[in-house]
């Protein structure tokens, strides 16, 4: 509300002047006086205004006195290294009430980053309840999101990546027993097109966690290295990564590697570590700056918050289940395995948290002596029995103290539990040298795989390895079902190929899918982010065998279905690795080799168990080993290199001689997984299904291919509708993509552009065409399936004829022979019969009969002819081996009358003629 000046300083709450109006712009629309708008360019110069007032008394909350500014007394800005540039680095400036917010710089990409931490710490869990929320909002390079809704909705696939990429290294670093629940949020405010965003996100929620009061353990860093011209790049641009042969992501701390996850052209297990060693050293100096940030401007971290189960529950749990558990942990089913795991379960937590835990009388202590008073009947010496002790007349005799039974809540006793169950797993691992499945930590499930399962798909396999099997089925399709992506590049991009993961497991709430794979209920809905990511792992392994669009013009889904798991994930998603490539080659995609997957594990401290300590790797891990082991990585690839990676690390993270390891012992787990994939019965076929629809490629001039289209469509759509194909996709470079499921309707197709898209030549004689319409000023005849020409009137007999139908022998479905006379500036063909007849001077040359083998020459000048015969079908030739096109409407007018030409092409003749172009010499 407007006051006075005179009232405004008497109010407690900022007011407003009210503004006073321009002598040029009186009117409350900007209207000058002589009525012409006044111009908003001038009301900017003349800098009108609203300011508020304050109370001079007011101070703001930054500790400014000046009313009229806001002063940020707490605003940092410093560079640090970021491969092989700096980023710029802002706190203080915006979001200033979070536990920590800063921006990053990279070009003029511009990430915000900020992390909240809740006050109260929620009910405790074996989960860190943290929550990463990753936007890239199309503001940022002034576009708004195609579509019917212009707000940034539901989170889409590649966010949901890089959100995975800022989890998964954060959680590593953070302690047990911290509850308060912490949010990361990170938007994309600036991107210029050049330097990727996910990289600097990471970078930016390392850096915000480190200013803020969550008691992580080290500050992380991310960064992106490409392989390109033979040398190793940190954080190429987003124009360098389309030239290199490697995508590799690296986080971790200054000392250690946290996660790596990345796609590479059979890049071998060697040059895969050198590129990792320069993500590090990078990762090293970014890690570095962060931490000298952080001692300088951080906040007090909230160590008070930790809360950890009493240190005795460890010991009691031990006592009361561990000879049991052992037992439990040698079952080699799984289903038995955890139906006595979680029977014992609830056995202690019925002993510890209801009926209480007696701890052992001698581990207990002491005994209270108790007196009882005893008449002294007799004077006699009494002799004092062995652990009394003798007081005149009262003898004191001691009696054991009952016991408190000890009690601890739920929670506690489910996360101790689970501790000693991983611990008891680890040491039966590391002292036996054998898993729970009887194998050895290098050994692999038994493996089963077939093809064509599915008689009405077009490729299928089911790839079963132990407890874990996917179904996996291909589908070919044209580019209409290809995946339609909206990002920040600035123009639609469509996926050709892309794997969708289906996980039936339920290890969590949130998983979308039927969990009957283990034998559980669970709810269905959208799909995780762990599917996500599992999906879109194995269709980056599965991309690099693909052929090229020339070659194989199909778009390919490719869905993998999960009926069946031992709980681990990671080995799921690499079942989807072994199955999508056997279905590829069930389709009949010419692949180039064949692929496979395998999950890795590790016991990382083995010293406890009475080893030298040094780390110990599992191949192909069981749920139960993914749940106790510090390390999931997962390696897809052929026998000579990796094609995709991904690693994620639950303790402090490891170094580069442990992954050299991990990675050789992948190599050999592969070899093994392809050659038993070879031993596939029934094997994959090869060849594409009869239920695959035919796609035929052809090549037109550009200029004719918007006559193709023709205006809004209708010709491409006529085409498609009159040859029963269907789909047609033209490029602007001349290709034209039919796709059919019958070839009777490509043939057909093919004929009626190849008609189009001909060149007709002066002289050329066409046989046994088609009248497809009358008209008061002629004939209009197809020459070719789709191409029409007007014989006019005067053109139809030796004789004069006023209109058409005196010559009582025309009419539409008649066949005559026609030749071109006239091609005017718009491309309308102009056709004669009486040329061809008896009496006329070009009449006498047609009797001859067309020639059916080589061509006979004489004096008079060469000419072509083209027999439209029903008889014979083919591609259009066209004339000096090359199509001739023209942008023009397909409007088509008389000659003589400048009349409209009226087409109609459609025909529901199943047998109409293809365009056969032959040659032949009139003399």
């Amino acid at each position: 509300m407007l006051t006075s000046p005179s009232n405004a300083l008497h109010s407690s709450t900022p007011h407003f002047f009210p503004i006073r109006r321009s002598k040029l712009c009186r009117s409350r629309n900007f209207h000058s006086g002589g009525g012409k708008p006044c111009s908003l360019s001038l009301l900017s110069a003349r800098r009108f205004s609203v300011r508020a007032l304050v109370r001079p008394d007011v101070v703001s909350e930054d500790g400014g006195g000046d009313s009229g500014a806001l002063s940020f007394p707490n605003h940092i800005s410093v560079k640090i290294p970021f491969g092989n540039r700096e980023i710029l680095v802002e706190t203080g400036l915006m979001g200033r009430q979070a536990s920590s917010s800063v921006t990053v710089t990279d070009g003029e990409t511009i990430v915000c980053t900020s992390v909240c931490v809740a006050d109260v710490p929620s009910e405790p869990s074996d989960f860190l309840p943290l929550y990463v929320h990753y936007q890239e909002r199309f503001s940022a390079v002034g576009r708004t999101s195609g579509g019917f809704f212009k707000r940034e909705g539901k989170t889409k696939d590649h966010e949901v990546l890089i959100c995975r990429l800022i989890d998964r290294p954060l959680r590593p670093t953070m302690p047990k027993g911290f509850y308060n629940e912490t949010q990361i949020l990170s938007w994309v405010l600036s991107y210029d097109g050049l330097h990727a965003p996910d990289a600097l996100a990471v970078t930016s929620a390392g850096i915000a966690v480190a200013l803020s009061e969550v008691p992580n353990a080290k500050a992380i860093a991310g960064v992106r290295v490409g392989l390109i011209g033979g040398e190793f790049i940190v954080n190429p641009t987003v124009k360098e990564m389309e030239e290199s042969q490697l995508d590799l992501f690296l986080a971790g701390t200054d000392t250690a590697i946290l996660t790596i996850e990345g796609y590479s052209n059979f890049l071998p297990e060697e040059m895969l570590l050198q590129a990792v060693k320069v993500g590090q050293d990078a990762v090293q100096a970014t890690c570095t700056a962060i931490e000298a940030l952080a001692k300088k401007h951080g906040k007090a971290k909230m160590v008070d918050a930790i809360r950890l189960p009493p240190p005795d529950l460890y010991k009691h749990v031990k006592e009361l289940a561990g000879e049991e558990l052992s037992k439990a942990l040698q079952i080699k089913g799984k289903i038995a395995r955890r139906k006595a795991i979680s029977s014992l379960e609830e056995k202690v937590l019925t002993v510890m948290t209801e009926k209480g835990y007696v701890v052992d009388e001698v581990a207990f202590g002491t005994t209270e002596a108790q007196p009882e008073l005893l008449e002294d009947e007799d004077e006699d010496e009494e002799v004092v029995p062995e652990g009394e002790v003798d007081q005149g007349d009262v003898h004191i005799r001691p009696i054991p103290r009952k016991p408190i039974p000890l009690l601890f809540s739920e929670v506690d006793v489910k996360l101790v539990f689970k501790e000693v169950s991983s611990k008891l797993l680890r040491r039966r691992i590391v002292e036996g040298g054998k898993r729970s499945d009887g194998r050895t930590p290098d050994g692999i499930r038994p493996i089963d795989s077939r093809c064509g399962l599915l008689p009405r798909a077009h490729g299928s396999s089911l790839f079963t390895r132990g407890e874990t099997q996917a179904l996996a089925v291909v589908t070919l399709g044209d580019k209409q079902m290809a995946q339609r992506i909206d990002n920040l590049e600035g123009s639609d991009e469509y996926k050709r190929f892309y794997l969708q993961l289906t996980e039936l497991f339920s290890l969590m709430s949130q998983y979308t899918f039927p969990p009957s794979s283990v034998g559980e209920v669970g709810r269905i809905g959208a799909p995780s982010r762990r599917e996500i990511g599992h999906g879109t792992l194995a269709e980056r392994a599965l991309e690099t065998i693909l052929p090229s669009d020339d070659d194989f013009p199909y778009t390919i889904r490719v869905e993998s279905t999960i009926l069946e798991s031992n709980g681990s994930s990671r080995s799921a998603s690499m079942a989807s690795v072994c199955g999508g490539c056997l279905a590829l080659q069930d389709a009949g995609v010419p692949v180039k080799c064949s692929v496979a997957g395998i999950a890795m594990g590790m016991v990382w401290d083995t010293e406890e168990f009475g080893r030298d300590g040094s780390p110990l790797i599992l191949s192909d891990i069981t749920g139960a080993e993914d749940a106790s082991g510090d390390m999931d990585f997962k390696v897809a690839g052929n026998e000579d290199g990796v094609t995709a990676f991904q690693m994620d690390i639950k303790v402090g993270g490891i170094t580069l001689q442990i992954m050299e390891k991990a990675l050789i012992q992948a190599k050999a787990g592969r070899r093994h997984i392809l050659a038993e994939m070879a031993k596939c019965s029934p094997p994959p076929t090869l060849s594409l299904s009869k239920y695959a629809p035919l796609i035929h490629i052809m090549k037109v001039h550009p200029s004719k291919v918007y006559s193709l289209i023709g205006s809004g469509g209708k010709k491409v759509k006529s085409i498609i509708e009159e040859s029963g194909v269907e789909a047609i996709d033209m490029q602007d470079d001349g290709i034209v993509k039919i796709m059919a499921n019958n070839v009777a309707s490509l043939e057909r197709a093919k004929a009626i552009i190849s008609g189009l898209t001909m060149v007709p030549v002066l002289g050329d004689i066409y046989r046994n065409c088609e009248i497809k319409s009358m008209a008061p000023y002629g004939a209009f005849v197809e020459i070719a399936p789709g191409r029409e020409g007007l014989c006019h009137v005067s053109e139809l007999s030796a004789e004069w004829l006023a209109k058409p139908e005196d010559v009582s022998a025309y009419k539409i479905g008649d066949r005559i022979d026609v030749k071109l006379i006239e091609v005017n500036e718009k491309g309308q063909l102009r056709l004669s019969e009486r040329a061809l007849l008896p009496g006329s001077e070009t009449g006498k040359e047609s009797q001859k009969p067309p020639p059916t083998g080589d061509s006979t020459k004489d004096k008079g000048s060469p000419r072509k002819y083209v027999n439209t015969s029903s008889k014979d079908r083919g591609a259009s030739k066209v004339a000096s081996g090359d199509e001739l096109v023209s942008k023009k409407k397909d409007v088509r007018r008389s000659s003589a009358g400048d009349m409209p030409m009226k087409s109609n092409s459609s025909s529901n003749e199943e047998d109409r003629g293809s365009l056969v172009n032959g040659e032949a010499t009139i003399s």
